[in-house]
């Protein structure tokens, strides 16, 4: 399978930026997500902001970046599905090849001596949890997957 489009949306940002490049050296798209995406531009890379590709900004302080029809149906429309790849197209939605997350550091945060119910509460994540299981539902049924 020929990857074209990879999601990028990291809380530890380690070593993103080094395979962000090999992917862009291998001509394959990024679609990043707010600190991901600053970090990757900095970097030199091409990037595509999640709120550009679906049209809708970030909002609710962050809480809403990647709840949209268009990064979930580009992650989950099966390949292999000719009624799928039809509604992607009516739709605009753009599959997402690869992805590329790892969650809020929630373990990390409530462990921290004076971590208020309130910190605790931010770092309980659902995009990427989201996003996560979309990908493995659809794996497989790329082409060649």
């Amino acid at each position: 399978m020929k990857l074209s489009t990879a999601l990028l949306s990291v809380s530890d940002k380690t070593g993103i930026v080094e395979f962000a490049q090999a992917l862009a050296q291998r001509g394959i798209k990024l679609l990043s997500t707010g600190g991901t995406a600053a970090l990757l531009k900095n970097a030199g890379l091409e990037v595509t902001e999640v709120a550009e590709h679906t049209g809708s900004p970030e909002i609710l302080d962050g809480r809403v970046k990647t709840l949209h029809p268009k990064i979930h149906g580009g992650l989950l429309g099966r390949r292999d599905d000719e009624v799928h790849l039809n509604t992607m197209k009516e739709h605009n939605i753009a599959p997402i090849d690869l992805l590329v997350v790892n969650l809020y550091p929630f373990r990390e945060t409530i462990a921290k001596p004076g971590c208020n119910f309130a910190d605790a509460i931010e770092n309980i994540d659902i995009g990427g949890p989201a996003m996560l299981r979309a990908a493995a539902k659809n794996h497989g049924t790329e082409a060649g997957g």
